[in-house]
């Protein structure tokens, strides 16, 4: 195989050189550069909020919508927030160092401790109000952009089913891990705009940055593990 040519191994991993990218975090990576593009092109076109921004916020609490949703909003948003997220990775680092992944446990550890402090940068740099167009149905403080709830749990859902995909054999549990951790970074970020509390861009650039990070972490690890020859 000539180097660095991309190839299908039997279990539908696309194999680059000694890496191997799952064809599911090669479609969100897709996606998040188109977002982060979409944004950037905004940023020089038009001026903070967007217009979709406020058509969409509007638009949401137009619907005459089931007291039951707002309740369920904030039961979604719980789970990116930072008492879930932290549980969650601790949770998992414990088992895969049962299982005796230490490359895998340290990875997703530093991947979400690194991510959120970069995501807490980002947001002073930045300085963005939080929306005012509709009242908030959650308490919440601080800057807007990116959204930290969408932000943090892409980091963390996404990284935890990428760096699962490195061990892990068949196709189906990939899919499985991928769509769980889209399904979910997907409905917190739409929570957090029904909830009044974030701009869509916000959320927008949350699910980017939490993607991109999540690659950046899925190939240090893969080379990692090369590097020392497995783990165990």
């Amino acid at each position: 195989m000539p180097p660095g040519r991309p190839v299908t191994d039997p279990h539908g991993v696309i194999i680059v050189g000694n890496r191997r990218m799952p064809r599911e975090l090669i479609g969100a990576v897709v996606g998040a550069v188109a977002i982060a593009l979409f944004l950037s092109i905004g940023f020089v076109v038009d001026h903070y909020p967007f217009a979709f921004d406020q058509h969409i916020i509007r638009g949401l609490r137009a619907v005459n919508a089931p007291v039951w949703v707002a309740y369920a909003a904030r039961d979604v948003t719980a789970l990116g927030g930072g008492v879930v997220l932290t549980t969650l990775v601790l949770l998992v680092a414990g088992f895969l160092l049962v299982q005796r992944l230490w490359l895998t446990a340290a990875a997703v550890t530093l991947a979400a401790l690194t991510g959120g402090w970069a995501v807490a940068l980002i947001k002073h740099l930045i300085v963005r109000a939080r929306p005012d167009l509709v009242p908030h149905l959650v308490a919440a403080s601080g800057y807007s952009f990116p959204s930290g709830h969408s932000a943090n749990s892409a980091i963390v859902y996404l990284t935890l089913a990428a760096l699962a995909s490195q061990v892990t054999r068949t196709r189906a549990t990939r899919v499985y891990l991928f769509a769980a951790a889209i399904l979910i970074s997907g409905a917190i970020g739409i929570s957090r705009v029904y909830l009044g509390v974030h701009w869509p861009s916000d959320v927008l650039a949350g699910w980017s940055f939490g993607t991109l990070w999540a690659l950046g972490w899925w190939m240090a690890t893969a080379k990692a593990r090369a590097a020392i020859g497995g783990e165990r």
